[in-house]
């Protein structure tokens, strides 16, 4: 059966060790990491550091997988989430993802979530260029290693400043198998996200079972559309205007469905939450509140 766990992105004033024992504390069995360079964050939820594999030799980073499986939590994947793809970020984004490889391999975790990329200025087939030549490295790199590389279907399309195209190519199932077909490796697949297709009107279920053998990790997230600001704005206009992030369960993805489509493939891989929900952002203890009562919900159905 899958692991229940907790992405550490939404406790970023928590230490690592913190952040395991809360975990531990709320009876996640596995959790998401984050593990972006030091430093200034470019948007909510990103820059987040529990583990700086900068600073962190061997040693330290399995120290870091030996403290969490003695509180009963196991480390499933290591979390970064930049622009590949963008002309400014690519060079230090490409050599954090090898070395993130690289912690992954060392620590037995074998795993990391990401982001494609991409060039908003450019079209999907531009983009795929672009992709295949920067990405064919990466993923040979992972080979080499061990690690498998998730890529999250977010489509980074939400503000002003993300248009014309967004900052993530990887948004939509013809652009996954274009991507799969250009890379083909059984080291590249998805760390999928259900309020994805859901956002963009899509079916978030039937992902499941057309890219069964490429889900590698999943997010627990879920999203509020507002049909009367989606009729004021319309659905082209910027997302951030018709719709919010949620607790699981307080949105409209069908998670009795998507869940049910992941044990229908025999999934055994981890399963985050991720919270993004304004509501429940006031204090570190509304977050934790946010948090449990996620847990709760999504516990009925695993």
């Amino acid at each position: 059966m899958m692991k229940f766990g907790l992405h550490s992105a939404i406790l970023p004033g928590m230490t690592f060790e913190e952040f395991i024992d809360y975990a531990a504390q709320v009876g996640f069995e596995c959790a998401e990491i984050c593990c972006w360079p030091v430093g200034k964050a470019i948007r909510r939820y990103a820059g987040i550091t529990h583990i700086d594999i900068n600073n962190s030799d061997n040693d330290k980073l399995l120290y870091y997988k030996k403290y969490a499986e003695d509180k009963g939590v196991d480390i499933a994947i290591l979390g970064y989430y930049p622009n590949p793809l963008d002309p400014d970020q690519m060079e230090v984004a490409v050599a954090h993802i090898n070395k993130l490889i690289d912690a992954a391999a060392t620590m037995n975790v074998n795993k990391i979530s990401t982001f494609i990329g991409r060039d908003k200025t450019k079209c999907v087939e531009e983009n795929l260029d672009i992709y295949e030549k920067v990405w064919t490295p990466i993923v040979k790199h992972a080979e080499d290693a061990g690690v498998k590389i998730g890529i999250e279907n977010c489509p980074m399309l939400y503000t002003k400043d993300e248009w014309p195209g967004g900052n993530n190519l990887a948004c939509a199932p013809y652009i996954w198998r274009q991507m799969f077909e250009r890379i083909p490796s059984d080291n590249l697949g998805l760390s999928y996200d259900p309020s994805h297709p859901y956002l963009l009107h899509g079916d978030e279920v039937k992902p499941v079972y057309d890219f069964a053998d490429k889900i590698f990790h999943v997010h627990f997230k879920d999203i509020k559309i507002y049909p009367e600001k989606l009729y004021e704005y319309g659905v082209f206009a910027y997302p951030t205007l018709w719709h919010s992030p949620k607790l699981p369960g307080m949105g409209g993805v069908n998670f009795a469905g998507l869940i049910s489509a992941l044990n229908d493939i025999h999934y055994e891989g981890s399963a985050v939450i991720e919270v993004e929900d304004k509501a429940f952002e006031n204090c570190v203890e509304d977050v934790k509140k946010g948090i449990e009562q996620s847990y709760r919900f999504l516990r009925q159905y695993l």
